[in-house]
């Protein structure tokens, strides 16, 4: 799909007006390109939905996120705002895909051992990890008895993981005969490059941490600064046992900038993969 057909699928003020541009340009429109006022699925209604699969838009990404402490200076949603704008790129950029509202209850702990880990601070949610995969298996289940052949599932934590390659690798042994297949996408969280950018810009693994640290709020400061707590930030938290590892004062916008296109690029190399080898 070429660029201005991705660009169709943008707002729909936005597309309105470039099609009215390539009229004036003398630029044909491909028959098949939609104009949608979204890619997300719950901001579309059912007969948009139904008539942008019957129009090959049958790709779909359910992503997950989580609702944990981030120490005092990000906000317990920072996954959800992350995933839920990454998975936005990601839809446009294949240009047949919708996303699925973020899934936001996952494993974070264990409520009958609340003092170790997330679920140490206040306001983390925990989801036991049988019910994720049956909340992950019947959302997949849901989207490709309507039509949707490649469902796709990201996730912006490590908890989160593990429950999605069990439920494509149950599906998809379900349906080997059928039309729909579930890819489990981990590059975008694990294998994206961005820690290794960091340490190439002078960062080392203390100052990068692995929570609530440079990664995680110079990615959430790009997508939605009002989400984080400026006059907080301190290196460490800066008290013990504030449920930060690393330095986020050296996080920055254009660092998460970087940080969130090297997870959707990523994520694409991967998903093309998968969807090539089926």
């Amino acid at each position: 799909m070429n660029r201005l057909s991705r660009a169709l699928r943008g707002s729909a003020p936005a597309a309105l007006a470039l099609v009215a541009l390539a009229f004036s340009l003398g630029v044909a429109i491909p028959a098949h390109a939609q104009i949608l006022p979204s890619v997300f699925l719950e901001e579309l209604t059912w007969t948009e939905v139904r008539d942008a699969i019957d129009n090959g838009t049958t790709t779909v990404i359910i992503p997950t996120a989580g609702t944990e402490q981030n120490g005092p200076h990000m906000v317990l949603g920072k996954h959800k705002f992350i995933v839920n704008h990454a998975s936005a790129m990601i839809a446009r950029e294949l240009g047949n895909a919708l996303v699925a509202p973020v899934v936001t209850y996952v494993p974070e702990g264990d409520v009958n051992n609340p003092t170790r880990g997330h679920m140490s601070k206040a306001g983390t949610i925990t989801f036991p990890e049988e019910f994720y995969v049956k909340l992950l298996e019947y959302a997949a289940r849901s989207l490709a008895v309507h039509g949707f052949t490649d469902i796709v599932m990201i996730g912006d934590s490590g908890g989160n993981q593990r429950g999605m390659e069990q439920v494509a690798d149950m599906l998809n042994a379900e349906w080997a005969g059928e039309a729909a297949r579930v890819h489990f996408v981990g590059d975008y969280y694990g294998n994206n490059g961005f820690r290794e950018w960091l340490v190439s810009q002078g960062e080392t693994p203390e100052t990068i941490g692995g929570h609530a640290g440079i990664s995680d709020t110079s990615q959430l400061l790009a997508v939605d600064p009002r989400h984080i707590r400026t006059d907080k930030l301190a290196p460490g938290g800066g008290f013990d046992d504030s449920g930060v590892s690393g330095d986020p004062t050296r996080a920055s916008v254009e660092r998460g900038v970087r940080g969130i296109q090297f997870k959707v690029d990523a994520a694409l190399r991967q998903i093309r993969q998968l969807m090539e080898a089926r």
